[in-house]
């Protein structure tokens, strides 16, 4: 993520976090081919996406450390059905397709043992992870109790402005209400990123305008409000 600074929406974003791995999960956000493989699908880049490119390659960096470190890591991965459109959003990560699958340089996780896969419907993933005929099931406690507790939850992922950012707040509203035990939530910037469709894209497209989503100022927005919903934002992760 290419990080730009407003005085009016000021982020505060550390150099580098250094965690207690026995204290640490990871979670990792729609890090699927629908969303970061060129070609694949609706809202897939159209061609190399660098940026897309580089967050991919810093999820894998820092899974190879949670691994390493044999700390829990989740996957959310945006999986939909025919008869379950989602608008405002054209078909995409339909099952079957490949879509809904993990980019290849995540597929080694599959054979992680601390590692959980979880489809989700929605965009946000907190709610997308209820099973309707348990309501009660918290999956965020089996996932954190399963492992051993984690004080803090590192969060990556595709797309800050949208995924990602719901989740956070998700994460830290069920926080504070007390529904799960979590300290922190962190966002690492380096293993997060969104899509970029410039005004002018859009009209050559013949779409709305307001299909328009401009990068940088995506990102900012997204950073702004996940660390004004009590996230800390960082530039790099070490555990």
């Amino acid at each position: 993520m290419k990080l730009i600074f407003n005085e009016e929406l000021f982020v505060q974003i550390e150099d580098q976090l250094e965690l207690d791995a026995e204290e640490t999960g990871l979670i990792i956000v729609d890090a699927v081919n629908g969303f970061c493989t060129p070609g694949m699908g609706n809202l897939a880049p159209a061609s190399h996406d660098e940026a897309i490119a580089s967050m991919v390659s810093n999820i894998n960096l820092l899974a190879r450390q949670f691994a390493d470190k044999v700390r829990p890591i989740l996957a959310f991965q945006d999986t939909h059905y025919d008869e379950y459109p989602e608008p405002p959003y054209p078909p995409h990560c339909l099952q079957g397709t490949g879509e809904e699958l993990l980019v290849e340089a995540l597929q080694w996780l599959q054979k992680y043992e601390h590692f959980l896969t979880i489809e989700k419907d929605c965009i946000n993933g907190y709610i997308g992870s209820i099973v309707f005929d348990e309501l009660n099931t918290n999956w965020m406690e089996k996932w954190m109790h399963k492992n051993n507790r984690n004080g803090n939850l590192v969060i990556t992922g595709i797309c800050s402005d949208i995924c990602v950012l719901q989740l956070v707040q998700s994460l830290l509203s069920a926080r504070n209400h007390g529904l799960i035990d979590v300290e922190e939530v962190i966002v690492d910037l380096s293993a997060v990123e969104t899509y970029d469709l410039p005004i002018y894209v859009v009209r050559e497209l013949g779409l709305p305008d307001s299909a328009a989503h401009p990068r940088e100022i995506a990102n900012q927005m997204a950073m702004y409000l996940m660390a004004q919903s009590g996230a800390i934002l960082t530039k790099k992760v070490k555990i």
